[in-house]
């Protein structure tokens, strides 16, 4: 509706169609802010997914499914199979039925490893059904629907890759909500929590290293980055989570290791908070996850602070204590020391030990403080009872802390707090997803070996031979793995006579199917017939016609940048074949070729006519090593 009225403003010249245009336009501009406010409230609050018994937890970031519309894959696939294999298309209704009911449960996965085994099954049976169905040199007509994660605008295109970018998002999204629903309050549930936002790291990390221009902003290269950055972030809070569940000792060199870790997790949050302000990513995020992530930087800076705080203000040293042990830990907490201090001086010195803790206490209230104010800005944070008690808390045990501490000569210390460095023994890292271990059939493996019987090869039509053999003799030789190939053809022999070609396939014989037989088994079935005339069907391939450019169109209605465009088909005629034709980068490349950095999506796909090579193997990935255009 959008899209026609914005086309009948740009082409009418009449004053008073023009001003009713504007004024529906004005309307549903109006509905489409609300509806993407309440998406935002739905999709993206950090409340959402979250473990339901009763914590003392700060809230971690769930991303939400993309949604989709319907896809009826009925009447393209029927078609192709009829015309392209030459087959009964009324034989594969009930493998048609299974894609698009596992596709329709995808739309609705459970939060849990089922889920996600469902969604990479799904991905993994694309790849067959993108091999077996969609010829480079054309659309088959099935539209696919996508729903941007945080805005809620929808994109429309014609191209498999986008159905794969958005499945493989999901994926990642899934892993996050089940890492929001761990218990955080069991070492069990800290470590599954942990595994799977390293997991959706990995899923999303995959997905930016192998898409690339994509037409939805969850998608863009930008905005996975920040995601991936915001999980690993994440997946660090729950290590810390993880190590101070059984208590933390008020001991030493246990303060030292806690103040370290900790002092990570700010750092790891200051980045991922730094990230989501940079463009083009901060007109996009949510502004609760961003003011989130600023809270968890300042709140847990200013616990490192008190963890120091406590080691310099409880712990003098001691005649039996190592002092060149503490010595050794203390000095790895700083980059360097306030002018005038010494680590050995501040162990040995009382009076600066206290300065110096002090200090750290002050800065530690700082940050307590500013966290409480930023939570307060923010509307969505605010109402997290939740967040408000751990953040009010840890800022009135600094508070305390710091009463208990002498105060004559506060006029007196000018000390400021340095900064720690950030430590941790357990390395976060993005874990790949291991598309080998979900094991998939092809739903169409009745159409052969997909080396041969894909949509990039073209046959001639099943032909029959009807041959006597004498003595044993068929006048030809087999070869090949499945489906077998004639090999060593008699020109003279009653087969070529019939129409026996060199290189033919054998798709039957007796009419029964053998595109999966050997060459043994074939034979077999040629000594069963006995005396009988041999009667069995073959197909001659051909080559691939030349790529063509054909007409296309991407539109995503609302978008605050234009990623509509349409490619309009080239004549040939018009082709100054003189020219060198640069090759542009294509709207979303599969494949890990393409790594150019572009400055926007609109980039015209090309293809030049003979440009197409056949792969001699192919394989549910084959596309993850060639490029292909999304438009």
């Amino acid at each position: 509706m959008r899209a026609g009225a914005e086309n009948l403003l740009r082409a009418t010249n009449n004053n008073k169609v023009r001003e009713q245009v504007l004024l529906e336009l004005s309307f549903v501009n109006s509905d489409l802010q609300i509806l993407k406010e309440e998406l935002e409230g739905l999709n993206i609050s950090v409340e959402v997914y979250q473990n339901t018994e009763e914590t003392f937890s700060i809230p971690l970031v769930p991303l939400g499914l993309k949604e989709t519309k319907e896809v009826d894959f009925t009447l393209p696939l029927k078609d192709f199979i009829l015309e392209h294999y030459s087959e009964d298309s009324s034989e594969y209704e009930d493998e048609i039925a299974d894609l698009m009911d596992l596709r329709q449960a995808c739309r609705t996965p459970s939060r849990d490893e089922a889920g996600i085994e469902m969604l990479i099954s799904y991905f993994l049976q694309l790849g067959y059904v993108e091999n077996r169905f969609f010829p480079p040199t054309r659309h088959m007509g099935i539209l696919f629907t996508w729903y941007d994660s945080f805005t809620g605008v929808p994109v429309c295109q014609q191209n498999l890759l986008l159905e794969k970018a958005s499945i493989l998002f999901n994926t990642g999204a899934l892993y996050t909500q089940i890492g929001t629903r761990c218990n955080r309050q069991t070492q069990a549930g800290l470590e599954n929590a942990v595994d799977a936002f390293q997991k959706a790291a990995g899923v999303l990390s995959y997905l930016k290293e192998t898409f690339t221009h994509t037409p939805s902003y969850d998608m863009s290269p930008a905005m996975l980055n920040v995601l991936v950055k915001m999980m690993l972030a994440q997946a660090q809070e729950c290590v810390f989570e993880q190590i101070g569940l059984p208590g933390i000792r008020n001991e030493f060199f246990t303060l030292v290791k806690m103040t370290q870790e900790v002092a990570k997790v700010g750092e790891v949050y200051m980045l991922v908070n730094t990230a989501m302000n940079q463009e083009p990513v901060k007109e996009n995020i949510p502004y609760s996850w961003s003011k989130l992530a600023q809270i968890k930087s300042d709140h847990y800076k200013a616990l490192a602070h008190y963890f120091i705080a406590t080691i310099l203000c409880d712990h003098e040293l001691q005649s039996g204590d190592d002092e060149d042990q503490q010595e050794k830990a203390l000095s790895q907490l700083y980059d360097y020391m306030p002018e005038g201090l010494m680590v050995l001086t501040v162990l040995k010195d009382k009076v600066q030990r206290k300065q110096l803790g002090k200090a750290h206490l002050r800065k530690a209230i700082v940050y307590h403080e500013e966290a409480l104010r930023v939570c307060g800005l923010c509307k969505k944070l605010r109402n997290i009872d939740v967040l408000q008690e751990v953040l009010t808390a840890a800022h009135k045990r600094s508070l305390l802390k710091y009463a208990q501490q002498e105060t004559e000569d506060d006029f007196l210390s000018l000390i400021q707090a340095p900064d720690i460095l950030p430590k941790t023994e357990h390395k976060i890292e993005t874990i790949a997803p291991h598309f080998s271990k979900v094991k998939v059939k092809d739903f169409f493996h009745r159409l052969g070996p997909l080396t041969v019987f894909s949509a990039k090869q073209r046959w001639t039509a099943p032909r029959t031979i009807r041959i006597h053999h004498e003595a044993g003799e068929l006048g030809f030789s087999l070869k090949g793995g499945s489906p077998v190939q004639i090999y060593c053809l008699d020109p003279v022999c009653s087969a070529a006579s019939m129409g026996l070609k060199e290189g033919d396939y054998i798709v039957s014989v007796g009419g029964v199917d053998c595109k999966w037989h050997g060459v043994n088994e074939v034979l077999e079935k040629f000594k069963s017939v006995g005396e009988q005339p041999i009667e069995f069907e073959v197909i001659s391939c051909q080559d691939t016609a030349a790529s063509m450019h054909s007409k296309s169109a991407t539109y995503s209605v609302g978008m605050q940048k234009t990623y509509s465009l349409i490619c309009l088909a080239m004549e040939e005629d018009k082709i100054d074949h003189t020219k060198k034709v640069p090759l542009k980068l294509p709207f979303l490349s599969w494949g890990t070729k393409n790594r150019q950095k572009a400055a926007s999506t609109l980039c015209l796909p090309s293809a030049v006519a003979g440009s197409s090579q056949i792969k001699k193997k192919l394989s549910p990935f084959t596309l993850l090593n060639t490029e292909s255009s999304l438009y």
